[in-house]
């Protein structure tokens, strides 16, 4: 069984690596139409993600607590939010598209800002992933093997447009194949071990699971709209960013659905 989790946790991290070897085999960057689609299919996988597999569960083993079964959904959101939050102050870092760093002043190079930025992006898909891997090990009646199975698998099919939205800017910045590669590889890195952390702190607390599950809930919606949203809606005016965001967030609700 532990194998099993070891595997699951794995998984998103395997779909950046994958996303990021496009370098090797791309001979141009990605089109910004491209990036626009790729921007709200990641989107609507996250948006879906957060309500089957995070809120409602969260919501559902608070049931005990009568017309009150929501606050810790809603405690766990905000805590998400503003863990984010913090992180996008804290952090510096450069998003794909655009001249101007975020964060505080850093000397960091334009590359590694960028990087920082698709990190940043990871951390709560990691944690989404552990919480939900925690609550089978607790063996909770809401999270099964089969539906912690469906968001990993979500996440990877994501993350794989994700390593190369990283990998191929890097390339064109100047950077080597092999270089750009390792680099968008190290940007999903932080998946696992936000995983293994959180799989960690939600087996000490195991009545914090649904604040766990509405947080990373919280933090993935923050960097839908933060970040992914404007992504996808950036230059001239497209519905191709809409239609692709339908297009994620049927897939993942398909999974959650049929697999959990």
């Amino acid at each position: 069984m532990q194998i099993n989790v070891f595997e699951g946790i794995l998984i998103p991290f395997v779909g950046t690596t994958l996303g990021a070897a496009c370098v090797f085999f791309m001979r141009k960057t990605l089109s910004k139409l491209l990036q626009r689609a790729l921007a709200g299919f990641a989107a609507g996988i996250m948006v879906a993600a957060s309500i089957w597999s995070l809120l409602i569960p969260a919501i559902k083993q608070s049931e005990n607590m009568g017309t009150l079964s929501f606050v810790p959904a809603v405690v766990g959101f905000w805590i998400g939010i503003l863990f984010l939050l913090a992180l996008d102050h804290l952090i510096p870092h450069f998003h794909i598209g655009t001249d101007q760093a975020e964060g505080p002043k850093s000397k960091l190079g334009r590359t590694t800002m960028m990087v920082l930025a698709v990190t940043l992006h990871n951390i709560p898909e990691g944690m989404a992933v552990g919480v939900m891997y925690a609550g089978f090990l607790a063996e909770n009646a809401q999270i099964t093997a089969t539906s912690a199975l469906a968001l990993s698998l979500g996440i990877a099919i994501q993350n794989f447009p994700e390593g190369a939205i990283i990998s191929m800017p890097l390339r064109a910045e100047g950077e080597s194949k092999r270089k750009a590669f390792l680099e968008g590889v190290l940007s999903g890195v932080v998946e696992p071990i936000g995983a293994v952390l959180t799989i960690l702190a939600a087996q000490l607390v195991i009545p914090a699971l649904p604040y766990l599950l509405s947080l990373a809930a919280g933090a993935m919606l923050y960097v839908v709209v933060e970040e992914l949203i404007p992504e996808m809606s950036q230059g001239q005016h497209s519905n191709i960013g809409t239609l692709f965001f339908a297009l994620g967030f049927s897939l993942m609700m398909i999974l959650d659905v049929a697999l959990g």
